[in-house]
């Protein structure tokens, strides 16, 4: 049941994110003073709707999304002669791109307010996976020793590490992250030089690494031993935040989800062969993409498990990542129409230094083509990544 609660709550915040999406649209046109005739959540027959000045707004049966009509959003609509001066096209261009971008600017901005009451009441996790240290253990634990006696001290502890030290070095060579960390450690014996950086400050350290036995697992479930080299500190997987230190936490972790985002539009492409093959029965690759079937699907198991950082993380990527591929310039995204709308701005700004007068504004029917191949490219993705969420979906580890 809590599974299944889960499912409904992450559908309903998509739907509450959609919702949003358009709204931004309809505020901004309205401020504007466009006329905005129709507000609608989903597509296909109507369910419910109720009337507002000259503006509809409702409920339609299929919950794959909304639409904000704007009247004139092209010069070849038709558009009476009373509603000209408010007509979207004959609106100055960065009025339309605001409109346009306003969708995409509300997800942001949904996604940031998302990761702020986050970090404000249950901490981030440590999702660049930095080697900041949390704790310095008393003593190095093995397969033989697995608790400290009195009298004992780690190499850390010996070297003046602390808490809140992020390691950034190991012998000279540098650290990306808690894997590097771990990493070269282990291949090292003895005094070794540990670079760190504490209070703004870059010291080094020098820490007599021990060789210790430990026990790892293989994929088919084995236990083997390995002796690997260790100072005796601990990561530090969360990080917390007040009401006033959770801005900057939320920023940089709105900076982090940017940057995965693009990464992971870059990348898309070469992902869709493993989404084929997952359809088809092999493994699903867990950075695979998925479709909100497969998002609600996380979200419902993220609750059943009680992974809250994870369901509201994701909810944030999501709308990271919705505002972001908006924003593309193909048509018949949002991005589409700015570019569209830039480029008569900057056409129109040459004619006039030739001393030509403004172009027409773009025929959208030459651009119909184009228009239909990302719909079919959209539709056809959409389909792969919502039937391999249904017979081989990506599961919580």
């Amino acid at each position: 049941m809590v599974f299944f609660l889960g499912i409904l709550l992450f559908a309903l915040l998509i739907g509450i994110s959609i919702a949003l999406h358009e709204l931004g649209h309809l505020a901004t046109a309205k401020m504007f003073g466009m006329k905005v005739t129709r507000y609608f959540i989903g597509f296909g027959p109507k369910i419910w709707s109720f009337r507002r000045g000259e503006t509809e707004y409702g409920l339609k049966a299929i919950p794959a999304g909304g639409f904000c009509e704007i009247t004139g959003m092209t010069a070849l609509e038709e558009v009476r002669p009373e509603d000209q001066k408010r007509a979207f096209y004959r609106q100055k261009t960065w009025k339309r791109v605001v409109v346009l971008s306003a969708g995409s600017i509300t997800h942001f901005i949904l996604g940031f307010i998302i990761l702020y009451v986050m970090a404000a009441t249950m901490g981030m996790p440590n999702l660049r996976n930095t080697a900041v240290i949390e704790s310095v253990a008393p003593c190095v634990q093995s397969v033989s020793k697995a608790d400290c006696a009195p009298g004992d001290s780690s190499p850390a502890q010996r070297a003046g590490f602390r808490p809140g030290d992020e390691i950034v070095a190991v012998g000279g060579t540098q650290a990306k992250d808690w894997a590097d960390v771990l990493t070269m450690t282990r291949d090292k014996f003895g005094p070794t030089e540990f670079t760190v950086k504490r209070d703004g400050e870059t010291l080094a350290l020098t820490a007599d690494v021990e060789r210790v036995d430990r026990q790892y697992k293989r994929k088919d479930g084995t236990v083997y031993t390995r002796e690997i080299g260790a100072i005796g500190v601990v990561q530090q997987r969360e990080f917390q935040y007040n009401a006033l230190t959770a801005v900057g936490g939320a920023a940089r972790y709105t900076g982090d989800m940017f940057v995965n985002t693009w990464h992971g539009l870059l990348k898309f492409p070469e992902k869709i062969p493993a989404v084929v093959k997952a359809i088809g029965g092999a493994e699903r690759d867990l950075e695979s993409p998925v479709s909100v079937v497969g998002a609600s699907r996380l979200g419902g198991e993220a609750v059943e498990r009680g992974l809250w950082p994870f369901f509201w993380l994701m909810l944030a990527g999501l709308n990271f990542f919705v505002g972001v591929f908006n924003l593309l310039p193909l048509l018949p995204l949002d991005g589409g129409h700015i570019a569209v709308n830039l480029y008569e701005r900057v056409r129109n700004w040459i004619r006039k230094l030739r001393g030509m007068p403004a172009g027409a504004p773009v025929n959208y029917l030459r651009l119909l083509p184009l228009t239909y191949f990302v719909i079919f490219v959209g539709g056809a993705v959409t389909l792969l990544t919502v039937t391999a969420d249904i017979v081989n979906p990506i599961r919580l580890q």
